[in-house]
């Protein structure tokens, strides 16, 4: 798949890329990019939800009632589930809602990922650029020349970049990542992928390695 390449004042450059059919012309698997974003989902989960059972409620444990007889249903003490005040039953306790995924799976979920937006042609290659200081205003104007302002964007930079972090930071509809932590979920969570030249180069390299391995 051959792409042209942006400036960030929105022109097209004489320049063009050639994206890796491996990692952008496959077939998705939907099956296995569903599991990858519910184990992304899943490891957000703190897990530290908990209720008071019958164990934890202070109370008396001397018996109220008798046991048959009354009409109504059994009752052992004050600290019963029946009673207003008394412990949850079956109460929600802390717990780790993680779960393996294999690391081929994950790769071919993020593979899956960028040939979804690769069909759907929102995948757009800009070049290599620094900002000399962090500002908000460069990056809005950048969105502006790229006509994605009204679009939550991805950017993918081959490497941390503070200034542009920074520039980004407070903008609900752009998004940073380097090309290492990029993950599925955060591929599909934007409209438009916006991948600089040097990081094509990285996303290439980085499944490389884990195929090595």
């Amino acid at each position: 798949m051959e792409l042209s390449i942006y400036n960030i004042k929105g022109e097209i450059t004489d320049k063009k890329v050639t994206l890796n059919d491996s990692i952008f012309g496959i077939e998705p698997n939907k099956h296995v990019i569903w599991l990858d974003v519910k184990q992304y989902r899943a490891n957000q989960r703190q897990g530290t939800h908990k209720t008071k059972e019958r164990n934890a409620v202070t109370g008396s444990t001397r018996k109220i009632i008798r046991q048959k007889g009354s009409g109504g249903a059994r009752r052992g003490d004050i600290k019963s589930p029946l009673l207003v005040g008394g412990g949850r039953a079956f109460g929600p306790r802390p717990r780790d809602y993680g779960f393996k995924l294999n690391k081929k799976e994950k790769a071919l979920a993020r593979k899956s990922a960028f040939s979804l937006k690769a069909q759907n042609n929102a995948i757009l290659i800009i070049e290599d650029f620094d900002l000399e200081i962090p500002k908000t205003k460069s990056i809005v104007e950048m969105a502006n020349n790229l006509k994605l302002n009204n679009k939550k964007l991805l950017l993918v930079l081959p490497s941390q970049n503070k200034n542009v972090y920074l520039s980004a930071r407070n903008l609900s509809n752009v998004n940073i990542v380097t090309a290492s932590d990029i993950n599925t979920y955060k591929i599909l969570d934007c409209a438009s992928l916006v991948l600089t030249e040097s990081s094509i180069d990285a996303i290439d390299n980085l499944f490389k390695v884990r195929e090595e391995k």
